[in-house]
């Protein structure tokens, strides 16, 4: 049910310089969703009345994605004044003016706070009746964060940034991580109070925290119990640190669901994939996107698979496919590329070093191995020959390729599409078929074998080939 004391304020105007990259930070993938998307997933799952998202570098892109992933999302543009506290400010400003709940404040580079830590925040927060509440962390090398100082009695008294910080405080190994939960009334009022008096010129939320303690407002700093669990995301190094943390949790709940994972150290699973008990994953597996894999089947090892169905007691192996289906029973590798639009019915094969596009492959037929197969279609329990390829492309335009059901084809066939092969055909090795083959019927138009004796020594006299063919014509007939 939708909380409708909680509104949410998601901070996501940042530059990120230290990504050095032309795309904003927040939308850097991890484990197949923008930073931020992982911070909407989590406001959304606290079911706020009121979700206010603060954007203002590369505006468009990041907007954009706030509504992709979490539609309803209010926007608000910060304004040339910068700042947490003016970013703050200008959200709570967008809610309705009688809204008088909580204010949770979110960083949209903080992927990994999940809902039930936070949910865990606001009741404790709600519960002492705070007018503010800090989320913390305990750091074994709490270098360049703001601490958690408390009095004697362990209460939270305020926050010192490092700067200012003194030996002792700098060697308080509590950190304040940035998240905030407010009473609605008290952080319009100080809001107001807060300048830009300082010396980066900016409006500091954390100077909000000050100010309610200074008014005699209750304010408390709430642990979580795991550090990693409010790291922020500012270089490539966090990210990658953050996505390797969020993929061991990730292969975690699959293996505690049920599935075989080999060795998770190099298995890669995206949030988005699903996968069904008893499912074995090996080495060097990378599971994207929205693949689903059902139960029984046997993926890897060294494979890649984005956007996939693989069906029950399917194998996939050493292959790289992506939107491609495969179904009950088939196999697939090794050394085979799928690509967009491969269908591969139950207990069909694609085999090694074949790639396949745009093709939908018949219950129990078979590619085996060293063919293209592009746009097109092949019947149930047919078998193409090695080196087959659809020739696909006249130049211009893309043609298909249609091949009945139990057809046998000769190795290094080429089919000149558009054609058809109809039920039950057999082609010779190395034919090229330009027209379409009834139901039945043989097709060849392989030249009969011509041999030119005496060439090699013609025409390659003195090399180690005409001096083995001398060698053997001398011998008689019998070498021949």
């Amino acid at each position: 049910m939708t909380d409708q004391n909680l509104a949410i304020i998601v901070l996501a105007a940042g530059q990120g310089t230290r990504m050095k990259s032309a795309v904003p930070k927040l939308l850097h993938p991890l484990a197949g969703a923008p930073i931020v998307a992982h911070v909407l997933a989590t406001a959304r799952a606290l079911e706020a009345v009121h979700i206010v998202a603060v954007v203002r570098h590369e505006r468009d892109l990041v907007a954009t994605v706030v509504e992709r992933e979490l539609p309803g999302t209010i926007i608000v543009d910060q304004d040339e004044i910068p700042g947490t506290g003016r970013a703050v400010e200008q959200a709570l400003a967008a809610l309705p003016a009688d809204f008088d709940g909580d204010v949770l404040v979110l960083n949209g580079d903080v992927p990994l706070l999940n809902a039930d830590t936070l949910a865990a925040f606001l009741e404790q927060h709600r519960a002492d009746a705070a007018e503010a509440s800090v989320l913390s962390a305990v750091y074994d090398d709490p270098t360049g964060y703001g601490r958690v100082v408390r009095d004697a009695a362990g209460l939270f008294d305020r926050i010192v940034e490092q700067k200012d910080a003194s030996a002792e405080e700098r060697a308080i190994a509590e950190i304040n991580a940035g998240i905030y939960a407010f009473g609605a009334a008290a952080l319009r009022d100080q809001l107001a109070n807060l300048t830009t008096d300082n010396a980066q010129g900016e409006k500091y939320l954390t100077d909000v925290i000050g100010l309610l303690r200074a008014a005699g407002s209750e304010v408390e700093a709430v642990p979580v119990s795991e550090p990693w669990l409010v790291a922020g995301i500012n270089d490539r190094a966090q990210l990658s640190e953050t996505a390797a943390r969020l993929n061991a949790l990730i292969v975690r709940g699959w293996q505690l669901n049920g599935v075989t994972i080999e060795d998770p150290a190099t298995t890669w699973i995206d949030l988005a994939v699903r996968i069904e008990p008893d499912v074995t994953v090996r080495p060097g597996t990378q599971l994207k996107g929205a693949t689903l894999i059902a139960t029984g089947a046997i993926v890897g090892p060294d494979t890649t698979l984005v956007d996939c169905e693989i069906g029950e007691n399917a194998e996939v192996k050493r292959t790289d496919a992506t939107l491609a289906v495969v179904g009950a029973g088939a196999s697939v590798g090794p050394f085979s590329f799928l690509r967009p639009g491969t269908v591969l019915g139950a207990d069909g094969k694609i085999g090694a070093f074949v790639e396949t596009k745009n093709a939908n492959i018949g219950e129990g037929s078979k590619v085996p191995h060293l063919s293209y197969i592009g746009d097109a279609t092949i019947g149930e329990h047919s078998n193409v020959g090695a080196g087959s390829i659809t020739a696909n492309y006249d130049g211009v335009n893309k043609h298909r390729t249609e091949i009945g059901s139990h057809v046998r084809t000769g190795s290094h066939g080429v089919f000149v599409a558009p054609v058809r092969i109809g039920d039950g055909v057999y082609t010779g090795a190395g034919t090229v078929v330009r027209k379409d083959v009834p139901a039945g019927a043989l097709a060849v138009n392989v030249a009969p074998q011509r041999n030119i004796e005496g060439w090699v020594q013609a025409h390659r006299a003195g090399t180690a080939a005409a001096e083995a063919a001398d060698a053997a014509e001398a011998s008689g007939p019998a070498a021949d």
